[in-house]
């Protein structure tokens, strides 16, 4: 459980303790808290995009995207912010997103400058939205960030919903080609939002109903890794930049380690594929320095 002193709970502490980067993660996570800095607040307020993991009313674990004018995401106060809006039509966390107390994590991502701020707390639906108490609060290096270049939106025109229990051809070319996709996770004491990015390829579709990356060194807090040792329901998003389109995947999420480094499997037990779920459209990306090549094989 996590405490006020610490911040990881026992899925994080073991994954550190394996990997010997405990005394990293201690001086790294003093830089999480509870409270929203003006420095926070402020980038809050210039994003027009925001991604939020949670539970749907049946255990399922999901990762979805919220956009808006910038300004629709705002702290109000130095322990909670705001969001107007919520997410496209026929979204597997509409329900969830109206229920108070839901667990959630978010993270603001911003391409153009290639920084992100993660917050995770509890949500309670408003008039206009949903507020979220804030727990856990803190930034991130922008390593594996493509950077990428807002253009002109166009008019919300999000098409019809699909649905399935696996993916198809044309998804699996789609994750192929995907440079970035965010992954939410959860354990008792909270949930957590957060990004993985790499080179075209390095996710890998090994069937219909798996995928497989390469666990690439990072921040050495394990958040994720951590929370998937206690429970392995994870949900992933997948943004296509160009058209506004996402695909959402919910299943289950194992961690394999190994001589040459950790590789994450994904079962996928359903999908959701929204065409033109955000207005937003994005350039072409400039890939990451830090990204390493891809493997033939993970």
């Amino acid at each position: 459980m996590r405490t006020v002193d610490d911040p990881y709970h026992e899925g994080s502490r073991a994954v550190q303790d394996r990997l010997g980067v405990r005394a990293v993660a201690d001086h790294i996570g003093r830089s999480i808290g509870p409270g929203l800095r003006e420095v926070a607040a402020a980038f809050l307020g210039l994003q027009p995009m925001l991604v939020i993991g949670a539970m749907d009313e049946a255990g399922r674990m999901w990762s979805s995207l919220l956009t808006g004018t910038p300004g629709f995401v705002r702290a109000t106060g130095p322990r909670s912010i705001a969001v107007t809006g919520g997410p496209p039509a026929g979204d597997p966390l509409t329900a969830a997103l109206a229920t108070e107390g839901t667990d959630v994590g978010t993270i603001a991502l911003d391409p153009r400058t290639r920084r992100r701020m993660r917050l995770n707390g509890t949500a309670a639906p408003t008039a206009r939205g949903f507020v979220v108490a804030a727990e856990q609060v803190f930034a991130n290096c922008p390593k594996h960030l493509q950077r990428r270049t807002l253009l002109a939106p166009v008019p919300a025109q999000a098409g019809a919903v699909r649905r399935g229990r696996e993916l198809t051809p044309d998804q699996q070319r789609f994750v192929r080609a995907a440079d970035t996709f965010f992954i939410a996770t959860a354990a008792a004491d909270g949930t957590d939002a957060s990004h993985r990015g790499g080179n075209p390829g390095f996710v890998r579709v090994t069937s219909p109903n798996e995928l497989c990356w390469q666990d690439y060194p990072g921040n050495a807090m394990f958040l994720t890794l951590g929370n998937l040792e206690g429970d392995p329901r994870a949900g992933l998003l997948f943004v296509d930049w160009s058209t506004g389109g996402t695909l959402q995947l919910t299943g289950t999420a194992t961690t394999v380690f190994g001589a040459a480094g950790r590789t994450l499997r994904f079962t996928v037990t359903e999908t959701v594929e929204t065409p033109h779920a955000s207005p937003l459209r994005w350039s072409t990306p400039e890939y990451s320095p830090a990204n390493p090549p891809v493997r033939d094989s993970v």
